[in-house]
């Protein structure tokens, strides 16, 4: 009788992230190089676990997503960046891939950022390559862009750099520097109609962009300032104009991308009503309808409670400052 060769298994955890300045558009679609540099936070209290299991009788590689077998486009991704990793390690092994959101999936809320951290790390452990927090990032970086910054801790920001050999992500404050918290404005928890992969692709049509990336530069250090200073009114005035600019640029694209709903545009006007009564407050919206309403600790209780009550909300999510891509230990 023949003994069975072994399987090879790593599993690791990656959370989703906020941008605070957007990444949308690419200098080089193949290698996700950003058209501007961008700024992010984790978000703790959402996460996605992935295991990669190596096993010598796959004859291909295969995806197992929130419990269910994927092929077609998104089996597709997932080989191609196991490529990048076996032709880097030298190794012809094809895996088996299982993942799990405890968020909602291609909704607007990163999944694919914590998706690609995790896979990052899972994979290069289960392949025998030992990574960098640089390196992990920029592999990241080639299955999805905003997936470079949930590599990192805390508060991240992300190089545009001139090539893959630069540009990467970084942590410029950690986890517990300042005690934000993401209140998720969950107001429709389908996938997206238009994917974000195809908005970068679509983000040089906008007559905005060009105007948009050239002014990146000071927004980026604007946001910066304002987390190192932990000054949420200056915070919050660039993340809302960063948002803005990005949803310009999807609805000036050619064709359009309209991602709001009603009750998107009723969450953004109730939160800067809030703000004038004095509840420190301030809303970004990644690709799709949900909104994300940034707060203090302090507040983020009276922010969720006063969000339940708009018309049109799903359900409200709650996270505070997240760290970074972990393997797990048995």
């Amino acid at each position: 009788m023949f003994q069975k060769a072994s399987v090879s298994s790593f599993t690791a955890i990656a959370h989703p992230n906020i941008a605070f300045i957007k990444y949308w558009g690419n200098r080089d679609d193949a290698l996700r190089l950003p058209a501007n540099g961008s700024i992010s936070m984790n978000l703790a209290e959402l996460t996605t676990q992935t295991s990669v299991s190596l096993d010598p009788d796959l004859q291909r590689d295969k995806l197992v997503l929130n419990g269910q077998p994927e092929q077609g486009a998104a089996l597709t991704r997932v080989s191609t960046f196991l490529e990048l990793v076996r032709n880097a390690a030298g190794s012809r092994s094809f895996a088996l891939v299982e993942s799990r959101n405890d968020f909602p999936t291609g909704a607007g809320i990163a999944s694919s950022a914590s998706a690609f951290a995790a896979l990052a790390l899972a994979a290069s452990a289960a392949y025998g390559l030992e990574l960098s927090e640089k390196d992990l990032s920029r592999l990241a970086r080639r299955g999805s862009g905003s997936a470079c910054r949930s590599v990192p801790d805390g508060f991240t920001e992300w190089q545009a750099g001139t090539s893959d050999q630069d540009s990467f992500a970084t942590s410029i404050a950690p986890a517990d520097h300042w005690q934000l918290m993401d209140v998720i404005t969950v107001i429709h928890s389908g996938e997206k109609k238009a994917g974000s992969t195809e908005g970068h692709h679509l983000a040089a049509t906008s007559p905005v962009q060009a105007a948009r990336v050239a002014d990146a530069p000071r927004r980026l250090d604007d946001c910066r300032q304002a987390i190192f200073a932990k000054d949420f009114e200056r915070l919050a005035f660039v993340i809302e104009q960063d948002s803005n600019l990005l949803h310009a640029i999807m609805m000036t694209s050619h064709p359009a991308l309209y991602y709001w709903r009603g009750a998107t545009m009723e969450v953004i006007n109730s939160v800067r009503g809030w703000r004038e009564q004095g509840i420190p407050c301030a809303f970004t919206i990644d690709a799709g309808p949900n909104v994300h309403v940034v707060c203090p600790a302090d507040t983020a209780e009276r922010v969720e409670n006063q969000l339940r009550e708009i018309p049109g909300v799903e359900s409200v999510l709650v996270s505070g400052v997240g760290g970074a891509a972990r393997l797990l230990v048995d």
